[in-house]
């Protein structure tokens, strides 16, 4: 298969022919050198861009992994003490209610000491009743 090339001095009515020419028929190498040299200079144009996005990606990607680190250990921390004052809470609404029980066992205690200490003396005499008749 020939490929086909455009004489140097190519006019926009011979493109109405349909013509083309022979590689080598008045061919200007020059411009197929031109235009391979600004295709590898776009090339690596474009390989000089990506490898720059590729590290900027890379360094956003390293960022976001700090950050989402920085995230979690604050979270943790801010769950921890979260935790603790939830405890503390708990154990002094505790304490309370312990204090309130051993207050109203005293409570009773003291009740039930006095009516005791009431029926002492009639208890004694039913005692002494009994063993001296008994």
């Amino acid at each position: 298969m020939r490929e086909h090339c455009r004489r140097k001095e190519h006019t926009p009515e011979s493109e109405n022919t349909g013509k083309t020419f022979a590689c080598g028929e008045g061919y200007d190498m020059a411009i197929e050198k031109s235009l391979l040299t600004r295709i590898r200079e776009k090339e690596l144009e474009v390989g000089v861009r990506i490898d720059d996005i590729r590290v900027e990606a890379d360094r956003m990607i390293d960022q976001a992994r700090k950050e989402a680190q920085t995230i979690t250990t604050s979270s943790e921390a801010e769950g921890r003490k979260a935790a603790d004052d939830f405890l503390k809470r708990e154990m002094k609404q505790i304490q309370t209610e312990a204090e309130q029980i051993n207050a109203q066992a005293e409570k009773e205690v003291d009740s039930l000491r006095k009516k005791g200490e009431k029926n002492i003396s009639a208890a004694v005499e039913k005692i002494v009743g009994i063993v001296l008749t008994g």
